[in-house]
């Protein structure tokens, strides 16, 4: 690990007790900072409830953390709006927001479009497919950037099991995502978990990144932060335990593809020779191809779409 990595470690990296509610709340008195929490959903009427009522109750009722709680609905045919809703959050569907640009499927794309209907200045993106949710992710990620402000994008850290098994979750960022950065970006290999989805950033920050559409939006983020801001900038926070809906082998392997094009297009910004990926499925007469596309789109920053920079000034 470079020595640079390893004094960052010692310097940005925390536990969610670190920073005590009433501390958050005295420092966000102080500096003026608004917050605002955003859930991208699609089909989690099992947990997106749960989520939302721990994050109003221990965060905007019980202490005045977050100013705002907005669930963007990404096409669910279950009832995910009606339970987020119920619960006490603002469901905002993804196809009413910038309807000028047509929206494809993708969690970035959903992170992306929130900008234009949250006022924050803080952003916390938070899944909705958490189980046993603390209000601790919310509080842990968004603490540095009330208390500190040179820190700019905050990572959330914590184990992940994968059925009864501790440690085993994040197989795509073992297999994918560590290798990809401790060889071409070192400067992050200092992070436990740099596909979470649980992160908060300076929205000055966020308008000035470009989005990846898909899976690979985690990535994408966290090094282009790296080259925006530099790496003292960026911080981690141990929130403990995540456990959440695991995905199969096969959506794991659509996953890597679009998180290794997202890396592809950072080093080179070269063409991609073939932005499929095929993989098998046993049917009656054998292993049957199925052929996926990968994520080839990636949405400008914030800053320079016209009806955001219209709501700004107004």
């Amino acid at each position: 690990m470079l020595e640079e990595v390893e004094r960052w470690l010692s310097r940005r990296s925390w536990s969610v007790d670190d920073r005590p509610t009433a501390r958050l709340t005295d420092a966000k008195r102080a500096c003026g900072a608004s917050v605002s929490v955003v859930l991208p959903a699609l089909d989690e009427e099992g947990t997106v409830g749960e989520i939302v009522a721990e994050i109003r109750r221990e965060l905007m009722e019980k202490v005045p953390l977050v100013d705002e709680l907005v669930v963007i609905d990404s096409g669910s045919t279950d009832r995910t709006a009606e339970v987020a809703a119920a619960a006490g959050a603002k469901v905002v569907r993804r196809d009413e927001i910038l309807p000028r640009i047509p929206a494809v499927p993708g969690k970035g794309e959903v992170l992306w479009r929130s900008l234009l209907v949250t006022s924050g200045d803080i952003v916390a993106f938070v899944d909705a497919d958490l189980r046993e949710f603390s209000a601790d992710f919310v509080s842990g990620i968004v603490g540095p950037l009330l208390t500190d402000p040179d820190v700019a994008f905050v990572k959330a850290m914590y184990d992940r099991p994968l059925g009864e098994a501790a440690g085993q979750g994040g197989r795509v960022t073992e297999l994918m995502a560590r290798p990809l950065l401790n060889m071409h970006w070192p400067q992050l290999a200092g992070f436990v978990q740099p596909l979470g989805g649980e992160y908060a950033a300076r929205r000055s920050l966020l308008e000035r990144l470009p989005f990846p559409v898909g899976y690979g939006v985690e990535l994408g983020l966290l090094v282009d932060a790296l080259h925006t801001v530099g790496l003292d900038a960026l911080a981690q926070v141990d929130v403990g335990v995540r456990k959440h809906r695991h995905q199969d082998g096969q959506a794991l392997g659509r996953m890597a593809a679009a998180i290794y094009r997202t890396a592809q297009l950072r080093l080179a910004r070269g063409h991609l020779v073939r932005p499929e990926l095929t993989q098998f499925e046993r049917g009656e007469d054998g292993f049957v191809p199925r052929t996926y596309a990968v994520d080839t789109e990636e949405r400008p920053p914030m800053s320079g779409v016209a009806e955001y920079a219209h709501r700004r000034v107004a």
